[in-house]
C-alpha cells in the first residue's frame, strides 16, 4: 500500500502544473544570471509567448520518457539518467523552436542552456526529496540513538549497497560498520557511509576490532565452495551469520529485505546437480509408477519430484499412516487429480503386496522402504532381515511377476564392505539386484549414496534437538568422517539413475568431499547463534557397534567406478560374479533363521554372504573370483 501512495500522491495534472512551474522558474532564473537582474523589457514580453510552449515540451518529454511512471521514493541512480534524457531533449527542441521562431528570438541561447541546467538540478532534488531529507534526518538521528547492533556487510555489489541503504534508512537498530569485499579495487571505497575494511581472510580480524554482532552474507550469486568458505570464516567469530536471498525473490517496494539464518544446506556448499528432464520424463511420464517407504525422507521426496514428471498413477506405498496421511494431502495439491494413491500397508506381508501389485501393475518400482538405524539394527538383527532382505527379495519376485519396466533399490554407501548389520542387509539388497536375470524384462538396478541432510533420525535432527536442549552434543569420536547430500539433489540423482540402468547393475552419486563429524556439529551450533563450550559443550561418546570412523562408495579391486552419461553419477562395475541361485538359497535360510529367532546364526551367515572373493586377473584382464576373504572387513 505504502509503494502505491508514494507512486499516486500526485495526479497528473498536478505533476504537469509543478514541472511548469520548475522549467519557467529555471528559464526565470536563467534570465536574471545572463542580464544580472538587469533584463531587457521586450524579453519580459516575448517570454510571455515561448513559456507556454516550454512547458508544453517539458511535460511532454518527461511524460514520454516514463518519468511519470517512476516510484521515485525507491528510485535508484537510474532515475537521475530519465530526467537527464528528459531536460537534454527538453533543451535541445527549445533551442531548435528559438531558432526558428517567426519574429526576433524570444530568448537568448545561453538562457535556455542555463534553464535547461537549473531544471535538471530542481527538478532531481524534488524528485528525491524523500531520500535526501530521511537521509539527513536518519543521520541526525543517529548522533542521539543509544548502543546499535553493530553489523558487518559481506559483499559491496548491488545487493550489499541495497542492504546498507535499508539497514541505514529504514531502520534505527542496526549500525554498519563496513564491508568485506574481494575486490581490491573497492577497499577504502565508501558505500553509503561506510567504508570497505577489507577481503573475506580479514573477517575474524575485523569482526574483532569493530566488535561486530551480526554478519549479512548479501552476495546472491555466491555458491558452492565459495559459499561454503565465507560461511565457515563468519562463524569463526563470535557474530551472528544471516543471509541475503536472491534478490529477484525481493519485490519493489519492500520495506526491509528479509533476512534468513544459515541453513543446513548453506554448510555443504555444494551447487545442487541438474537432470537430464527429457531422459526421465521418457521413464515416467505416463507410467504407473510405485514408491515403498513413500512416508520417509527420502520416499516422500521422490514422490514430490515424480509427480512432476506426470505419471499415470503415482503409488505412494507405506506402514505409517499418520505419515502417509501427511504426503496424501501434499500429493493431492501437486499431482494430477485421480493420480495419486497412498496405500497403508506392510512389505513383509506377501498377499497383501500381491493383491496391490495385481491392482496396479506398476511399471516403475522405487524401492526405500528399509530399516536404517545402525546402532539398533545391531541389536534386532532378525527384524533387520525381515524388512530389508525378505521384503525387498518379495517386492523383486513381485516385479518380475507383473512385469515392471525397472526396479530401483535405494542403497547407502554402509552397504560397501559393511562392519554393521544394516550395511550387510543392503549389500545384501544390491547383490540380489546385479545377480537378477535381466532376460524376463525387468532392469534391476541398485543406487547407492550417503547421508542425506536432514533425513528423518538422522545425525543433524539430533545435534540440533541437543542444542535446543542446551547441550551437550554427542559426538561419537573426533575423526568420524561422513558423506552429506541434500535430499532433493540426492532423490533427483536418483530418478537419472533409473533412467541410465539397462538391468543387473550399481550406480553411485558423487557426494563430493567427506565432513568431519565434529565440524558439522561446531558448525550447527554456532548456525544456533551459540559458541562452542561458552554456551553448547561437545563430547565424545565413543564408536557405538556397527559404526566405523569412515564410509566409502565403492571398494577395490572388488568394483570399479565408470563413467555415465552426467557428471555425478557413476556405475559400479562389480569384478566378480554372482551366482543367483547360490544367492538366493542363501537369503531363504536367513530369513528362516530369522523367523526363528536365531540371532547369531542370523549375524553369522550375514557375515559369510557379504564377504569378498579372491580376486585373480587373467591374460585378458577379467577378475575370476577365488576362494573367500578370510577375514571380514573391520575397521
Amino acid at each position: 500500500m505504502q509503494a502505491v501512495i508514494g507512486r499516486s500522491a500526485f495526479s497528473y495534472p498536478a505533476r504537469f502544473f509543478l514541472d511548469g512551474l520548475i522549467i519557467l522558474a529555471s528559464l526565470v532564473i536563467g534570465l536574471l544570471l545572463r542580464f544580472d537582474s538587469q533584463v531587457p523589457v521586450e524579453y519580459y514580453r516575448s517570454f510571455g509567448y515561448f513559456a507556454p510552449v516550454a512547458v508544453a515540451v517539458y511535460c511532454a518529454s518527461n511524460y514520454g520518457f516514463g518519468v511519470y511512471r517512476q516510484m521515485w521514493r525507491y528510485a535508484s541512480a537510474s532515475g537521475v539518467i530519465l530526467i537527464f534524457a528528459s531536460v537534454t531533449l527538453t533543451t535541445g527542441v527549445l533551442l531548435l523552436v528559438d531558432f526558428d521562431w517567426p519574429t526576433t528570438r524570444p530568448l537568448p541561447l545561453t538562457v535556455i542552456m542555463m534553464g535547461g541546467m537549473i531544471t535538471l538540478v530542481v527538478s532531481t532534488a524534488a524528485r528525491y526529496r524523500w531520500r535526501l531529507v530521511t537521509g539527513f534526518l536518519w543521520r541526525w538521528r543517529v548522533v542521539t540513538l543509544g548502543p546499535r547492533t553493530k553489523v558487518l556487510v559481506v559483499g559491496a555489489g548491488e545487493a550489499g549497497q541495497l542492504l546498507c541503504w535499508q539497514l541505514t534508512h529504514q531502520s534505527d537498530r542496526y549500525e554498519v560498520v563496513g564491508f568485506i569485499d574481494d575486490d581490491p579495487a573497492k577497499k577504502g571505497r565508501r558505500v553509503h557511509g561506510a567504508r570497505v575494511l577489507g577481503s573475506r581472510l580479514e573477517i575474524e580480524r575485523i569482526a574483532e576490532e569493530k566488535g561486530v554482532e551480526v554478519i549479512m552474507i548479501a552476495i546472491h550469486t555466491l555458491k558452492g565452495a565459495d559459499q561454503r568458505e565465507i560461511i565457515e570464516l563468519c562463524q569463526n567469530t563470535e557474530a551472528q551469520v544471516k543471509i541475503l536471498p536472491n534478490l529477484f525473490d525481493v519485490m519493489d517496494g519492500w520495506k526491509e529485505l528479509p533476512m534468513r539464518d544459515v541453513q543446513v544446506d548453506d554448510l555443504l556448499g555444494r551447487q545442487p546437480n541438474q537432470v537430464d528432464f527429457a531422459i526421465c520424463q521418457q521413464v515416467l511420464s505416463g507410467k504407473t509408477v510405485m514408491v515403498t517407504g513413500a512416508g520417509g525422507s527420502i520416499g516422500s521426496e521422490l514422490c514430490r519430484q515424480i509427480v512432476k514428471f506426470k505419471p499415470r498413477a503415482l503409488v505412494a506405498l507405506d506402514n505409517n499412516e499418520t505419515a502417509l496421511h501427511e504426503l496424501g494431502i501434499e500429493l493431492q495439491l501437486k499431482g494430477e487429480p485421480g493420480t495419486c494413491h497412498c496405500v497403508l500397508a506392510d512389505i513383509m506381508r506377501e498377499e497383501k503386496m500381491t493383491h496391490i501389485f495385481e491392482e496396479y501393475r506398476p511399471q516403475v518400482i522405487f524401492h526405500c522402504a528399509a530399516y536404517k538405524h545402525v546402532p539398533i539394527l545391531e541389536t534386532f538383527v532378525d527384524e533387520a532381515v525381515l524388512v530389508n532382505v525378505q521384503g525387498t527379495k518379495l517386492l523383486q519376485e513381485l516385479a518380475q511377476i507383473y512385469r515392471a519396466e525397472r526396479f530401483v533399490f535405494v542403497s547407502t554407501d554402509k552397504a560397501v564392505a559393511p562392519v554393521s548389520f544394516m550395511g550387510m542387509t543392503k549389500r545384501i539388497g544390491e547383490m540380489m539386484m546385479i545377480s537378477a536375470p535381466t532376460a524376463k524384462g525387468t532392469c534391476f538396478t541398485a543406487v547407492r549414496f550417503g547421508n542425506v541432510l536432514n533425513s528423518r533420525g538422522s545425525v543433524i535432527p539430533t545435534f540440533l534437538k541437543q542444542i535446543q536442549l542446551g547441550g551437550p552434543v554427542t559426538v561419537t569420536h573426533p575423526d568420524m568422517t561422513r558423506f552429506f547430500m541434500g535430499i532433493p539433489e540426492a532423490v533427483s540423482l536418483v530418478i537419472q539413475a533409473a533412467a541410465f540402468t539397462k538391468g543387473s547393475d550399481i550406480f553411485m552419486l558423487n557426494m563430493g568431499d567427506e565432513i568431519k563429524i565434529v565440524d558439522l556439529a561446531r558448525k550447527l551450533i554456532r548456525m544456533q547463534g551459540m559458541r562452542v563450550t561458552k554456551d553448547i559443550e561437545i563430547v565424545y561418546s565413543g564408536v557405538r557397534p556397527g559404526e566405523r570412523l569412515f564410509e566409502e562408495l565403492t571398494l577395490p579391486p572388488w568394483e570399479e567406478k565408470q563413467a555415465t552419461g552426467h557428471p555425478s553419477i557413476f556405475q559400479v562395475r562389480t569384478l566378480y560374479p554372482i551366482q543367483r541361485e547360490p544367492l538366493m538359497a542363501q537369503v531363504e535360510r536367513l530369513v528362516a533363521l530369522a523367523r526363528q529367532g536365531d540371532l547369531d546364526e542370523v549375524t553369522g551367515l550375514a557375515q559369510e554372504m557379504v564377504k569378498m572373493p579372491n580376486l585373480t586377473l587373467q591374460a585378458d584382464g577379467k577378475a575370476v573370483a577365488g576362494v573367500a576373504k578370510s577375514n571380514f572387513p573391520t575397521e
